[in-house]
C-alpha cells in the first residue's frame, strides 16, 4: 500500500520536484552521518588526549612504597588510597589486578562492581605503547569500555604480580557530563544539522533550477510545437543552443529544435505536395474539358445528323473529332510523363552523343510543319563542336517541346534558330523565335503549373514545365533570356562528355 502511495506521489511531482526531494533526503541522511561521525570524533578525540595525560597515573601509583611489603600487597592500604585518589579526582576510578586481570581491590560502592575480571590485552597493548586511545573493560558495565591508565606491580621478580587499573572517566563523569551537557550538545548538534541541511537545501534547489532550466525550456516548447498543426506557425525554438554544447540536456535541445525544423520542412513539402496534387486534378479536368467536349459534340452531331450531313461534312466532323482525339492522347501522354518526372520514377540514362546530330535529327521532324506555317528552321553549329554527356531521349523531348512551342508561337515568314556555343566547358543550347515574345505578367510563373485551382491560367504549358524537370535531371536549368524586340529565347546547358574533354586537354 505505501509502495503503491508512493509511486503515484511520484508520478504526480515535476521531474525538478522529485529531484529536490531526493536531494533533500539524501542531504538530511548525509547531514545526520556527519552529525554522528562528528560526534564521535569528538569523543575519540577527548579519550586521547585524557589517556596521553594521565598515562603515567597508575605507574605513579604503582610506584608508592606503602602499597606492598614482603608479603605481598596490603589491600588495606590499597583501598585508603584509592579514596584518597577518588577525592583528589572524582573521575578517576582505581582497581588492583592479579597477573590473571581478576579484580583484587577496589574502592567502589556495594552494588556497583559488574566485573570480576578485565580483560588484560588493552593492558599490554597500552604498555607496548600502541596509538591511543585504547579502551578497556569497565568494572563497573558489564559491557562498557573507557579510556584507562595501568602500571605493573612488581614484588622483587621480573614477572608483574598484579596491575594498577585505572579508568579515568569514571560513573561520577558519565553523570556530571551527562547533566551538564546532554541537552546543550544534543541541541547545539541538531541546529548546526538543520543549519546545514537548510544551506544545502537551497544551494541545491538552485543548482537544480539552473540545471533543468533547459529542460523545462524544452519541455515547454515540445508542448507548443504540435506536428499536427502548421509548424511555421508554432513559437521558434532555438537555433543555436543555449549554454554548454557538451551539457546533454543543451544537446536534446539543439536535437529537438533540429527535428522541428525538419518536421516543419516536411510538413511545408507535404502541404505544398498536396497543393499540387489539388491543382493537378485541376489541370487534368481543365486541359480536358475543351477537347473532350469538341469531340463529344462533333461525335454527337456525327451520330444525329448521319443522313443529313453530306460527305464532305462527314470528313470534316471525323477530321475535328480525330484532331480533338489526338490532342486528348497528347494531353494524357503529357501528364503522365510529368507525374513519372516529379516523382522520381524516371531517372536519366547518361552517354555520350552528339549534340549537332541530336538538332538535325529534330530539324527532319519538323521539317514539313515549319514548311505549312512558313517558318524557317535555322542551325546555329560551331566547327568541331565536342560530344556531351546526358540521357539522348530526354535531351531530344526537351528540343521537341521547345521547337513546338516556337513554331506555334511563331508568325507565317517568321524563324528559329537553334545556335549551339562551348562555354566554359558545357555545350550551350540556345533556342529563339521571331514570335511576339512572353508577356511580363507570365514570366515569373512560366514553369510552373499552367493552370491554378481555380482555372486561371499562369503558367507556360505542360511542355515547358517537363523540359524544366528534365534538365533538373540533368543538374541543368532552363533560363529565359532577355531580348530587346520581339521574340522569345530559351537557353540550357549541358556537360561535355569526359572523353571529350580529356581529348581536348
Amino acid at each position: 500500500m505505501s509502495l503503491d502511495l508512493g509511486l503515484n506521489l511520484s508520478r504526480r511531482l515535476t521531474l525538478t520536484q522529485r529531484l529536490s526531494l531526493v536531494f533533500s533526503v539524501l542531504l538530511l541522511a548525509c547531514c545526520g552521518a556527519s552529525a554522528w561521525l562528528q560526534v564521535r570524533s569528538n569523543d575519540m578525540r577527548e579519550k586521547e588526549v585524557i589517556q596521553d595525560l594521565s598515562r603515567g597515573l597508575a605507574g605513579h601509583i604503582a610506584r608508592n612504597a606503602s602499597l606492598m611489603d614482603a608479603n605481598g600487597l596490603k589491600p588495606d592500604a590499597l583501598r585508603r588510597l584509592f579514596g584518597q585518589l577518588m577525592v583528589v579526582n572524582p573521575s578517576v576510578e582505581v582497581y588492583l589486578l592479579d597477573s590473571q586481570g581478576r579484580i583484587q581491590g577496589h574502592d567502589a560502592p556495594a552494588g556497583h562492581l559488574q566485573r570480576q575480571q578485565v580483560d588484560l590485552k588493552p593492558v599490554q597493548r597500552l604498555l607496548a605503547g600502541e596509538p591511543l586511545p585504547i579502551l578497556g573493560d569497565d568494572p563497573r558495565s558489564a559491557g562498557g569500555r573507557k579510556v584507562f591508565s595501568a602500571a605493573p606491580l612488581r614484588v622483587g621478580g621480573a614477572e608483574p604480580a598484579g596491575y594498577i587499573y585505572v579508568v579515568l572517566l569514571g560513573e561520577a563523569h558519565d553523570e556530571l557530563a551527562a547533566r551538564a551537557s546532554a541537552n546543550s550538545v544534543l541541541r547545539t548538534t541538531l541546529w548546526s544539522m538543520g543549519l546545514v541541511a537548510l544551506l544545502g537545501l537551497l544551494a541545491g534547489l538552485m543548482a537544480f533550477g539552473l540545471i533543468t532550466r533547459p529542460l523545462r525550456r524544452l519541455t515547454e516548447a515540445m508542448r507548443r510545437f504540435d506536428a499536427d498543426g502548421a509548424p511555421e506557425t508554432q513559437p521558434r525554438v532555438p537555433r543555436s543552443p543555449r549554454g554548454n554544447a557538451r551539457d546533454e540536456i543543451v544537446a536534446l535541445e539543439a536535437a529537438f529544435a533540429q527535428m522541428a525544423d525538419r518536421i516543419a520542412e516536411q510538413w511545408r513539402a507535404l502541404t505544398k505536395q498536396d497543393q499540387e496534387r489539388r491543382e493537378l486534378v485541376a489541370n487534368i479536368s481543365h486541359d480536358l474539358r475543351t477537347p473532350l467536349t469538341s469531340l463529344h459534340g462533333y461525335l454527337e452531331t456525327l451520330s444525329l445528323k448521319a443522313d443529313t450531313l453530306s460527305e464532305a461534312e462527314r470528313q470534316r466532323y471525323l477530321a475535328i473529332a480525330l484532331a480533338q482525339s489526338v490532342k486528348v492522347g497528347r494531353l494524357a501522354q503529357s501528364l503522365f510523363e510529368l507525374a513519372r518526372l516529379e516523382h522520381g520514377i524516371v531517372q536519366p540514362a547518361l552517354e555520350d552523343f552528339s549534340l549537332v546530330d541530336l538538332v538535325q535529327d529534330v530539324f527532319q521532324k519538323f521539317e514539313l510543319p515549319a514548311e505549312a506555317r512558313h517558318v524557317r528552321l535555322r542551325a546555329g553549329i560551331p566547327q568541331r563542336l565536342p560530344a556531351v554527356t546526358a540521357d539522348l531521349g530526354m535531351i531530344e523531348r526537351v528540343l521537341t517541346n521547345l521547337l513546338d512551342n516556337a513554331i506555334r508561337h511563331t508568325p507565317a515568314e517568321g524563324a528559329i534558330d537553334v545556335d549551339l556555343a562551348l562555354r566554359d566547358g558545357k555545350v550551350a543550347v540556345t533556342v529563339s523565335d521571331t514570335g511576339p515574345g512572353i508577356p511580363a505578367e507570365l514570366r515569373e510563373s512560366l514553369f510552373q503549373r499552367p493552370f491554378s485551382a481555380g482555372g486561371a491560367h499562369r503558367g507556360g504549358g505542360l511542355g515547358l514545365l517537363i523540359v524544366q524537370r528534365m534538365l533538373q535531371l540533368h543538374h541543368s536549368q532552363i533560363r529565359l533570356v532577355e531580348r530587346a524586340g520581339s521574340g522569345t529565347v530559351f537557353s540550357f546547358e549541358l556537360p561535355v562528355s569526359s572523353v571529350a574533354a580529356g581529348n581536348a586537354r
